[in-house]
């Protein structure tokens, strides 16, 4: 038997950390489930963990503990039933073990789940880490803000499918992210944190980033990073994301950095978002979009046979000859909700090259986008 009584808000706020990496579609059983470990000491606590074989993940939360035990209950289900409670009831949880069901209670509402043992949930081993850093949330979470856009989703292409992590030896060594898809490269960089000195490029799962993402919007504390041959974990407080990295190299990516791109445009960032979203509207389908660089000015426009056509223009800082190039307006956009200085600034060589897009207040992100026919 296992009985434990739980504030609702606190439970509720471990299994949504927990929970979400469960896949809705499982074909085995025991992964649709979140493990939950009912201790006496430390004044009570439950121990919860849910995993898909590539992603573990676990918390910690207070409990009244009366019988210690394990359990394993769809992790889905219980959340669902947990997150319809109102705010601040305390919930009463009994296993029984002759039907191996999980009565909960709370007031009047009792709902009786199936469970599974214990015994036959999986635990992902952890690998000694030879790598272990300290990032605040605002650092990793800058990282990850400015490259994960740019991932493939493009499961044939699986070393891409993820953020390339290392460090980038120099003068000043840096951590730095970087992310591509083919179409764009996303790059970023912070100073290299102690005990980063000497680790191994490593990819991070797309899915592995999005789970991380999640958890980084409800915390401030510092993460510490801790990486080995084939693992990468993060943890704060009473939470840690261990994932399995992806058995992949990733691309040179510094290559396809253009060095040549000997014009540059400078022009107000949030007013060409606005004009590249409001002129997208007419290549919706085709996605495609011009700029036209002339001295003083920016022209952005759109031409589609079926859904006509639209411009508009902006003062721009531009000295150079005329460049008319193509972009996929969707992909200038992502780039583009990363700049959050007032300028931003473009390198060109032609209208047919890649170019290159950054922050004109912060060289620390780096982006190149190839263009496109339009």
């Amino acid at each position: 038997m296992v009985k434990f009584l739980i504030e609702r808000d606190g439970l509720l706020r471990s299994l949504s950390h927990v929970q979400s990496v469960v896949e809705r579609r499982q074909t085995i059983p025991i992964l649709s489930n979140v493990l939950i470990k009912a201790s006496a000491q430390n004044g009570g606590m439950l121990s919860l963990q849910a995993t898909d074989n590539e992603i573990e993940i676990s918390d910690k939360v207070q409990a009244q503990v009366e019988t210690e035990g394990d359990l394993t209950v769809s992790a889905h289900k219980f959340y669902d039933i947990i997150k319809k409670l109102p705010e601040g009831v305390q919930i009463e949880c009994l296993l029984k073990e002759e039907n191996s069901q999980l009565l909960v209670t709370s007031g009047r509402s009792r709902f009786s789940l199936p469970t599974i043992s214990a015994s036959g949930f999986p635990t992902m081993e952890v690998e000694n880490t030879s790598f272990v850093f300290t990032l605040t949330t605002a650092e990793l979470q800058g990282l990850i803000d400015r490259t994960q856009f740019s991932v493939s989703t493009e499961e044939t292409r699986y070393n891409l499918n993820g953020i390339y992590l290392h460090e980038k030896k120099g003068e000043k060594p840096v951590l730095k992210t970087a992310a591509t898809d083919g179409h764009r490269l996303a790059t970023a960089e912070i100073e290299l944190p102690k005990g980063a000195q000497g680790m191994p490029g490593v990819i991070i799962p797309r899915k592995t980033i999005g789970e991380l993402t999640k958890l980084l919007s409800e915390t401030s504390q510092d993460i510490t990073v801790s990486v080995s041959e084939n693992q990468i974990r993060f943890s704060f407080g009473d939470v840690i994301l261990s994932s399995r990295l992806i058995d992949g190299i990733f691309p040179n990516y510094e290559r396809v950095i253009p060095q040549d791109n000997d014009k540059f445009l400078e022009v107000d960032s949030t007013a060409l978002t606005t004009i590249v979203d409001r002129v997208a509207v007419i290549s919706e389908k085709s996605r495609g979009i011009k700029l036209i660089m002339k001295k003083g000015v920016l022209m952005v426009t759109a031409s589609n046979t079926d859904e006509g056509s639209a411009e508009d223009e902006i003062e721009a800082g531009y000295d150079a000859e005329v460049i008319e190039i193509g972009f996929n307006y969707r992909y200038l956009l992502d780039i583009l909700n990363q700049i959050k200085g007032s300028t931003v600034r473009f390198s060109l060589l032609n209208g047919t090259s890649p170019v290159i897009i950054q922050d004109a207040q912060d060289s620390s992100a780096l982006y190149v986008l190839m263009p496109m026919r339009v």
